[in-house]
């Protein structure tokens, strides 16, 4: 059911200052950035081998990056694993007791269908499945 770790999700106040450590600093190469207005999200990927790592800057204070950020600042937000049918790992995974945040997949950065699993469920770490 999961593939491998697709990417680490990572909380940050401005991209363009986050930007130059992850990329200057650590040598990563940045592979995309985007918008993604449903989320109130501004994000910017960096290829790390297989996985990357995705910096979320908040739109607007009332985001979930936001609210993330006031309540612990910066820091890793989520990891997401990758799947080949999301629909079908969620139906496993809420079957299996898994607390689920998205009943349904949605569409998240790069237009690939994603879905969350609730922290509480997972010893306070975020959980998003993607499929490709």
């Amino acid at each position: 059911m999961i593939g491998k770790i697709n990417h680490l999700g990572i909380a940050v106040q401005s991209l363009t200052q986050s930007e130059g450590l992850w990329g200057s600093v650590l040598g990563l190469v940045k592979v995309g950035e985007e918008e993604v207005a449903e989320q109130k999200v501004r994000v910017a990927m960096f290829k790390v081998g297989e996985s990357k790592v995705e910096l979320l800057e908040p739109t607007t204070p009332d985001s979930a990056i936001g609210k993330f950020l006031d309540k612990r600042g910066e820091g890793i937000h989520h990891i997401c694993f990758q799947v080949d049918n999301i629909k079908k790992a969620l139906e496993e995974m809420k079957a299996k007791g898994a607390p689920v945040i998205d009943q349904e997949p949605r569409i998240g950065a790069g237009g690939h269908k994603v879905a969350f699993l609730h922290p509480k469920g997972f010893n306070g770490v975020l959980i998003e499945l993607l499929e490709e």
